[in-house]
């Protein structure tokens, strides 16, 4: 009976480069026609071709991953996509960096399987609390900056020299802030959120 291998390689962004996950699937064994290459992020399992590979799977299959993180990098949800794909599919996982992590020894050594269980969950918790600790990380720097003036986001668009000139006259009602704003060139949302921001400078 040939066993079916099926490659399963994801970067986050397409800036990101597949070529050494591509490479370790075709010096594996996994034929082209069924890697499958996703661009999106591993933070949610919502993933299209994700959950059309899973579904596809089939008992006796073996899934191949270059790395754990590239199935996900949410420890339950790893976890859980782990245990459904093993238990209820029948499928196995081999992690390719990781030699421990190779569910096709399950049938032949019941403690190699329990070892590849305690390892990823071991890996999982270790992924997901790195993760927490560089968001904490990210949030306290975020606070610190704006503690320190430094503002985020988009900077102000600025306001033309005619700007305050519509303002007294908006003020006055004289016009409409539909009417200063189509002056100006903006949205009147835009030239609404000048008008506050020059009252709060004020």
């Amino acid at each position: 009976m040939n066993v079916r291998l099926i490659g399963y390689c994801r970067v986050s962004s397409c800036n990101q480069n597949l070529d050494r996950q591509l490479i370790a699937m075709r010096q594996f064994g996994v034929p082209e026609e069924n890697l499958v290459v996703e661009m999106m992020t591993g933070k949610s399992f919502q993933r299209p071709a994700y959950q059309a590979m899973v579904a596809k799977l089939k008992h006796g299959d073996v899934l191949v991953l270059n790395s754990l993180d590239r199935l996900g990098r949410d420890y339950f949800s790893v976890v859980d996509a782990w245990r459904h794909i093993t238990n209820e599919i029948g499928a196995d996982i081999v992690i390719l960096d990781m030699e421990l992590l190779d569910t096709r020894k399950k049938g032949r050594d019941f403690t190699a399987s329990f070892v590849a269980d305690l390892v990823l969950q071991i890996l999982s918790y270790v992924a997901e609390n790195e993760l927490r600790t560089l968001h904490a990380r990210q949030e306290a720097g975020i606070a610190a900056a704006k503690v320190r003036g430094v503002k985020f986001g988009r900077p102000p668009k600025e306001r033309p020299k005619m700007f305050y000139e519509l303002c007294g006259q908006w003020k006055r009602g004289d016009i409409t802030s539909r009417e200063a704003g189509r002056e100006l060139g903006v949205s009147h949302t835009t030239f609404m959120a000048w008008v506050r921001e020059e009252t709060t400078e004020e």
